[in-house]
C-alpha cells in the first residue's frame, strides 16, 4: 500500500517544534491520557479533535489526508502504518508532542 489516510489529535507543550503551547510536558502527558480514556470510552474522535488538539487539522476533525511513507515523523508513521483501518492507536509521542491517531483508510 502506497498511502494511507489518518486522523490525529496532537497536544504540544512547550519547546517542541512549532507549538506555541504553554504546558508542560507533563501536562500534556496528562491531558493526552485523558482523552484516550474518553476515546476507549467512545467519545467522538472528531470532537475531540475539534475541541483539544493543537494541530490547525483539528478544524477538520483532525484529518490529515492521505500520506505516504516518508512524509510524517518515524513514530508517527510507524504507529499509522501499523493500524487497522478504522484502529485508534494508543499514545505516541514524537518530536511535537503526544499524539492519538486513528486510520481512516
Amino acid at each position: 500500500m502506497s498511502t494511507i489516510r489518518a486522523s490525529h489529535i496532537l497536544l504540544m507543550y512547550k519547546g517542541v517544534p512549532r507549538s506555541s503551547a504553554t504546558r508542560s510536558q507533563a501536562e500534556a502527558k496528562s491531558g493526552i491520557d485523558e482523552i484516550k480514556t474518553k476515546l476507549d470510552a467512545g467519545h467522538d474522535f472528531e470532537g475531540l479533535a475539534r475541541e483539544h488538539s493543537d494541530c490547525p487539522s483539528s478544524a477538520d476533525g483532525g484529518s490529515l489526508g492521505a500520506f505516504g511513507r516518508g512524509q510524517m515523523v518515524g513514530p508517527f508513521e510507524e504507529s499509522a502504518f501499523a493500524l487497522g483501518v478504522g484502529e485508534v492507536s494508543g499514545v505516541v509521542e514524537t518530536i511535537f508532542g503526544y499524539h492519538i491517531i486513528r486510520r481512516d483508510a
